[in-house]
């Protein structure tokens, strides 16, 4: 029995490193933003937020109109990159919430506006409200802190000669990621 007992933690040991390097290898193999320009792991684009009370004139915004009451205004300032059509970023707009196990969604219009005179586009959500929601039975109480996005998505082109403006509801976030390509094209026919 001893033998046996010997045996059985020796393959478990061993299941279990071979669990741990293949879930290792298959985190590598995950989508993650590319690097930093300098070449150091940190964010590549800064973020900045006005309210009314809080609002500056910058050189590079202000063309843009200054945020009303209730209203926030994310700026995001994207670095130089040597070849800027390789990449584009995904912005994703909504709210963190106490949710449940259902899927929850939330409702909210994103609209495109041009900055007359200029003609640089900034983004504008009016308001943010309970979208769809599925209606399982949750047996666990429990509560979860979630970011719940609007269905709007958006990918825009990234271009570092100007700054991407969105004016959201008080208590809305903006989320985003750089997206950039790694193969080249490929032809059909």
């Amino acid at each position: 029995m001893t033998l046996f007992t010997a045996a059985n933690k020796t393959f478990t040991r061993t299941l279990l490193a071979s669990s741990l390097i293949l879930s290792a290898f298959s985190f590598n193999a995950s989508a993650t933003s590319p690097a930093h320009p300098s070449g150091l792991n940190q964010n590549m684009i800064s973020a900045q937020m006005y309210t009314v009370a809080n609002y500056s004139v910058t050189k590079e915004t202000k063309m843009y109109p200054a945020p009303q009451s209730g209203q926030v205004q994310h700026i995001l300032t994207l670095p130089k990159l040597d070849n800027e059509a390789d990449y584009m970023v995904e912005i994703q707009i909504g709210q963190t919430k106490m949710v449940d196990c259902n899927n929850h969604g939330l409702s909210g219009e994103l609209k495109q506006h041009t900055v007359k005179g200029w003609g640089y586009n900034y983004y504008q959500v009016d308001s943010i409200s309970e979208g769809p929601s599925t209606m399982m039975a949750c047996f666990e109480q429990t509560k979860t802190e979630k970011f719940l996005p609007i269905a709007d998505d958006l990918m825009l082109k990234y271009d570092s000669r100007l700054p991407k403006v969105f004016y959201l509801p008080e208590n809305s976030q903006v989320r985003y990621r750089v997206w950039k390509v790694e193969s080249a094209f490929s032809y059909a026919g």
